[in-house]
């Protein structure tokens, strides 16, 4: 394979967005440094190809490959609007700071075309007429996105599970409820599209030193705001692990009277008092304890799922899309082939 060499160095940026999707998909948590190298790589090969543009192709990219003015065009369409774009999305909660973060690097590291000469072909094989590379990554992103829910449907058609949340979910057993990612699509009252994040479960039963299975032993002793402890655990951010590797959803040791949730000696799970009636669960108490917010979450959402999950034997979960794998699909259908869109437009007859 023939390329100049800022665009074979390009190539680094795909076994790093492989081992982000894949932690995407196990943890829906990337670490902030994985993009530090990458995003320096992305600085120096810009600089390295305007120096070549403005010196007729010197540093290996061919003069006249991409004309002065469509080269600088092209950057500023990629910088000026895809960065921007990837930021508000962040901005709205389309994205995470994850997806953010790799689609602004994206921006910078592919403004433009690359081109790869193998024998009898040169890659990508369908570039856009814009020809802003960041954007024919965004469109194939998209697509890729789009068959994330036909595929959910699908199975659950196959299943046989029948529900206004099969195109968005797919029903859980409660008990394996903590072990998902995702977003709850169903309240006491019936579907939502709004329902509790699972990170903020997750950060709910260790901040209060129970298990979900506990909580459903006993619901009227959860139920009573009495029964939390005096000195709640550190609530973690929801995930299985953080960066380093430690468990986030370790609990207080058993060996204390209280990491059980149960209610302190001198009352009872039927005493609720006014504290009982005012703050159920201790939803409020959770979330004024804790730093920030807990993934939007509000204390009447949070309460509405612990009762639903208190009584429930099944319910319908959104695992929600681990926007990095149809990114990573997106970028290697962009090397390879090109513009997925843009062909389909053109097979159309609107491009």
């Amino acid at each position: 394979m023939q390329a100049s060499i800022p665009d074979l160095l390009r190539l680094l940026a795909v076994p790093v967005f492989g081992w982000a999707a894949y932690r995407d998909i196990e943890t829906r948590r990337v670490p902030n440094r994985t993009w530090v190298p990458l995003a320096a790589l992305a600085v120096v090969l810009l600089c390295w190809d305007t120096y070549a543009v403005l010196n007729g192709g010197a540093f290996g990219r061919p003069a006249g490959v991409t004309p002065d003015r469509l080269f600088f065009i092209r950057v500023a369409i990629s910088l000026g609007f895809v960065a921007p774009l990837a930021y508000g999305f962040w901005l709205i909660g389309g994205f995470g700071g994850a997806d953010a973060k790799a689609f602004m690097l994206l921006a910078v590291l592919f403004p433009v075309y690359p081109t790869y000469y193998l024998t009898s072909m040169a890659l990508p094989l369908e570039p856009s007429r814009i020809g802003v590379f960041s954007l024919t990554i965004l469109s194939n992103t998209v697509l890729a996105g789009v068959v994330y829910p036909l595929g959910v449907a699908a199975g659950n058609l196959v299943r046989r599970r029948f529900s206004w949340a099969m195109f968005l979910g797919k029903p859980v057993a409660v008990e394996d409820v903590p072990e998902e990612y995702g977003r709850l699509l169903e309240t006491p009252d019936g579907f939502t599209r709004a329902g509790l994040d699972l990170d903020a479960l997750r950060m709910y039963l260790q901040w209060r030193g129970g298990s979900l299975a506990e909580l459903r032993a006993d619901p009227d002793t959860y139920r009573n705001p009495d029964s939390l402890p005096e000195e709640p655990n550190p609530p973690g951010d929801g995930s299985f692990a953080t960066d380093g590797g430690e468990p986030s959803d370790a609990r207080r040791p058993s060996s204390d009277p209280r990491s059980d949730g149960g209610v302190p000696a001198e009352g009872s799970a039927d005493q609720f008092g006014t504290a009982g009636t005012a703050d159920p669960w201790g939803a409020e108490r959770f979330l004024d304890d804790i730093e920030g917010s807990a993934y939007g979450t509000d204390p009447e959402m949070l309460r509405e799922a612990l009762e639903l999950l208190a009584d429930a034997d099944e319910v319908w979960v959104s695992p929600g899309i681990p926007f990095l794998v149809p990114m990573f699909v997106g970028l290697v259908a962009a090397l390879s082939y090109g513009d997925v869109l843009y062909a389909l437009l053109s097979a159309l007859g609107f491009a």
